[in-house]
């Protein structure tokens, strides 16, 4: 059928314009040399915008050539068509640096007619095409590729939030942008094994066929107060006794009375610093709105001196940051606060996400510091211990692993959800002269169930002593 021949045609122009895009999501900043090699013509602008790339020419001329004979073309035929199709694209650019239009701007009609039209000089003697198949080709291929285009353009090049101080790379913004949109999102939930098929497939059939199913759900209700003693030769003496409360892990939206039970274990309880250490929503995607409705309840009900203070977890989305922050958190996104009492000062330093969104940057967040300076380090994941280190950071707070969540006995945790050594992954720990403290966290993700692992609110108190426990 001859409107086969249509429809091959324009999923052939769109997807060699898709794949210098795709490769850019794979391959990042590996690569992709300018093609204009960043000069300037005699207006002053670059002779093409910044996105075009000899990777991206290249990977979409190959991949062209790699499906030619799902349309009856020979090699050579489509990859004449698949580089005519990127010299329309190239030619597109110059033109709009030309007018004056922003790099990466789509443009309907102008961004289609050369890198549609002049590939149909191959396709159409080739395919025999009629002037009325041609036309049908264009009236698709324009819409198509120009609402994409608009999609990747709102999804990745929009300017980062005014309060967040880290560039954001092209693929964490998409990662970003599908965990706050809920209907987009739903497929690479159903495909991740641990998230999906480990929890809601294997996990949860198993404790429902055994009938533990109950008594997961109210492990998970049994959270526990542990409190814990930290010594440290370097503290300010002012400091010495300061009571730090680290709450992580909440999962606010899992169980409906998990913020009940959390109000009962804070109320009453006077501390100096209070650490929200990320992932306030059950699922890593969908609606934030229960979280955050339920932790402003929990953040009435702590009394603290210092803080609350926060950090972004990886169930946690860039535009949480507003709603973290009017609900009473100061959030730190690679940033420090000096935290005073008396004439003494320490340094509480918190990153970005370091295990899915990998937005940290040590290198900014130690910045203000002083280098012989007291240093909390406050951060999700236990995954960036050994930078963290390196850079003077004397107590690593943290949390994510959930200690494993569901743990067999003598063996331990069935998976730790961190690339981090598995000392890491609960509880106290040293590396160096820095301590570690992993809480398994308050609330489960994935299935609302624990096992030989209870949740926790960490209560933690700082000692200056001659020696180092």
């Amino acid at each position: 059928m001859r409107s086969m021949v249509v429809l091959e045609l324009v999923l052939f122009l769109v997807w060699v314009n898709f794949l210098p895009f795709g490769a850019h999501l794979v391959m990042g900043g590996r690569w992709d040399y300018p093609v204009d090699a960043r000069r300037v013509w005699r207006d002053g602008r670059r002779v093409l915008g910044a996105h075009k790339t000899w990777r991206g020419c290249v990977v979409s001329v190959l991949g062209g050539a790699a499906i030619a004979p799902l349309l009856g073309l020979s090699v050579e035929q489509a990859t004449l068509a698949a580089t005519l199709a990127m010299t329309g694209d190239l030619a597109t650019s110059f033109l709009k640096r030309r007018l004056s239009r922003p790099s990466g701007e789509p443009r309907l009609g102008l961004d289609q007619l050369l890198e549609g039209g002049l590939p149909k000089a191959v396709l159409s003697p080739a395919l025999g095409l009629a002037a009325w198949e041609v036309a049908a080709v264009l009236a698709l291929f324009v819409p198509i590729n120009h609402l994409g285009s608009r999609f990747f353009h709102y999804v990745l090049y929009r300017p980062p939030l005014e309060n967040y101080p880290r560039i954001i790379r092209a693929t964490t913004r998409l990662r970003e942008w599908r965990a706050c949109h809920a209907p987009l999102a739903r497929w690479q939930t159903w495909f991740n094994f641990e998230n999906y098929v480990y929890y809601r497939v294997i996990m949860a059939r198993v404790f429902k066929a055994i009938g533990w199913y109950e008594r997961g759900v109210q492990n998970v209700l049994a959270v526990q107060v542990a409190e814990h003693t930290l010594h440290f030769r370097e503290l300010p003496a002012p400091f010495d006794g300061y009571r730090i409360l680290l709450l992580t892990d909440l999962h606010l939206d899992g169980l409906e009375a998990l913020t009940d039970v959390l109000i009962d274990r804070v109320r009453n309880r006077q501390v100096d610093l209070c650490l929200i250490g990320g992932d306030i929503r059950m699922e890593m995607y969908g609606p934030m709105a229960p979280s955050l409705r339920r932790l402003r309840q929990l953040l009435k009900h702590i009394r603290t001196c210092h803080g609350p203070y926060g950090v972004l977890g990886n169930h946690d989305c860039i535009e949480m940051l507003p709603d973290f922050e009017e609900a009473g958190i100061t959030m730190l996104v690679n940033d420090s606060m000096e935290l005073r009492r008396q004439d003494a000062s320490i340094w509480l330093v918190g990153i970005d996400d370091p295990h899915y969104y990998k937005c940290h940057d040590l290198e900014l967040a130690f910045r203000d510091t002083p280098a012989q300076g007291f240093k909390i380090f406050l951060a999700h994941s236990p995954e960036v211990y050994q930078e963290a280190a390196a850079r003077g950071a004397h107590l690593y707070l943290c949390g994510h692993t959930h200690g494993g969540q569901i743990c067999l006995p003598r063996v331990g945790p069935l998976f730790t959800h961190s690339s981090a050594p598995r000392f890491t992954a609960r509880g106290r720990w040293r590396y160096g002269t820095m301590t570690g403290y992993t809480s398994p966290g308050v609330g489960a993700s994935g299935i609302p169930l624990r096992f030989n692992c209870p949740g926790e609110l960490s209560l933690l108190t700082l000692r200056r002593d001659a020696g180092t426990a």
